[in-house]
């Protein structure tokens, strides 16, 4: 089902900002709280912490990140959790959300319904407040929400992308590729295991896999030196065997490459106890495997059997 409806009556254009806005709040429900806190101010009113603030923002674009074969509840639920997927990998907790829309004027109200109850089930679910937002129209046939997500750290400190050192281990959570058949939009943010891993003393960087493993890797690989990865132990998701099969790429190409895996990928300091801690992640998390993937190296020692990833391409936006 698409976005939009052919029906004028039927579409937000029949219903004006206004009373648009009434019938969001009632599709959120508690997920939105009272005016200061919620929708209604020019400005939500954010509680104080002492903590840490985090902040992230990610769209959901018609035709780009979701199309006519996903749900809209669906769409709703994956604008949140691709932002909780950005806290979880600095180790933080969600707080409250701001959405705006730039929407087509033949919007379909009963789509936008199961896109806000989407929106609303997975608020609670994670403990977010949908505090305030904005309404624009957008051109003919398009439909974008943005949300923006604040967070603050769950412990003493946040986990960022840097520091990554030479012998450094590198791991993932769980099995790579084949977004596209389902799991773009029915992953599970790490919140509970990003925040695990942030009270861990052994890990020294972290980010979500986005983009693809191989892509995103750079962003982790410090100034002089390379990811020296191994190929055996990639974890290739079923999903990935299946898209192989229509696509007739490699399975390993769809795990490095696919996106929207939405697994941590962790840097390991050299001298951990590195079996300690894949044990106490297994008694913590039984059902997400964590997988050591390779290490750092200086980039002019690179092994003679480590996965040449210059020949993988994860991504790319705006190409």
């Amino acid at each position: 089902m698409t976005p939009f409806s052919p029906q004028k009556k039927l579409t937000v254009a029949a219903h004006g900002e206004s009373r648009l806005i009434q019938e969001i709040r009632k599709w959120l429900g508690d997920a939105s709280p009272a005016s200061p806190f919620g929708i209604g101010d020019d400005c939500a009113v954010i509680p104080p912490t002492r903590r840490h603030q985090l902040v992230t923002t990610d769209p959901v674009i018609y035709g780009r990140h979701f199309d006519q074969t996903i749900p809209a509840r669906s769409v709703g639920a994956k604008l949140l959790k691709r932002n909780l997927s950005d806290i979880a990998a600095m180790g933080g907790r969600p707080v409250a959300a701001v959405v705006s829309l730039a929407m087509a004027p033949e919007t379909s109200l009963a789509w936008l319904r199961g896109f806000y109850l989407g929106l609303g089930a997975t608020a609670r679910q994670y403990h977010v407040k949908i505090v305030g937002g904005d309404i624009t129209q957008g051109p003919r046939g398009f439909f974008g929400a943005f949300l923006t997500l604040h967070g603050e750290s769950s412990g003493r400190r946040v986990i960022t992308r840097t520091g990554a050192r030479s012998g450094d281990v590198i791991l993932v959570t769980n099995r790579l590729g084949g977004s596209l058949l389902g799991h773009h939009h029915r992953f599970t943010p790490r919140l509970a295991e990003g925040a695990w891993l942030a009270r861990r003393d052994e890990v020294r960087a972290m980010m979500d896999v986005s983009d693809g493993l191989a892509k995103d890797l750079d962003a982790l690989t410090s100034d002089g030196l390379a990811a020296a990865l191994c190929e055996p132990a990639i974890p290739v998701s079923p999903a990935a065997k299946r898209a192989a099969a229509r696509s007739g790429r490699s399975p390993l190409a769809h795990a490095l490459g696919d996106g929207e895996d939405y697994e941590l990928l962790i840097v390991v300091r050299s001298r951990a106890d590195l079996k300690r801690l894949t044990n106490d992640w297994r008694r913590r998390f039984p059902q997400v495997p964590l997988v050591p993937i390779g290490k750092f190296v200086p980039r002019n020692k690179l092994p003679s059997g480590a996965l040449d990833l210059s020949l993988y391409r994860g991504y790319e936006h705006l190409r």
